[in-house]
């Protein structure tokens, strides 16, 4: 199988170290390794922090609020969707393009194993 990286831009909101942010998009990595966890996808935000949650969590919150506990997704208007994370340091609140999650999900459903194997 193969393993799905994207690199996309993205709007942080958050109550930790908001000083040191940049108000404008951030670097951020959406993955998915099918041979690590088939149902999971993670995001990379800056700084070393990483969340692995359901892959399906992601896809549901593109159409309606999902999740509960540490992850949840909900779309904001038309053209954006927000995934919010909670951790014992705080909450982190990501704004993404819907397309940019779109176009990720769509590629971690034809991820296919290379030839030959």
């Amino acid at each position: 199988m193969s393993v799905v990286e994207q690199y996309a831009r993205a709007h942080i909101v958050t109550d930790e170290d908001v000083d040191r942010l940049d108000p404008a998009a951030v670097p951020v990595v959406l993955r998915y390794d099918p041979e690590s966890d088939p149902r999971a996808v993670r995001i990379d935000l800056p700084g070393a922090h990483a969340w692995t949650f359901d892959r399906e969590l992601l896809e549901e919150g593109l159409r309606a609020p999902a999740g509960s506990g540490e992850v949840r997704v909900w779309p904001c208007g038309r053209v954006q969707a927000v995934v919010e994370f909670h951790s014992e340091q705080g909450v982190s609140v990501v704004q993404f393009e819907t397309k940019t999650i779109m176009r990720f999900l769509r590629r971690t459903y034809t991820a296919t194993a290379p030839v030959g194997t």
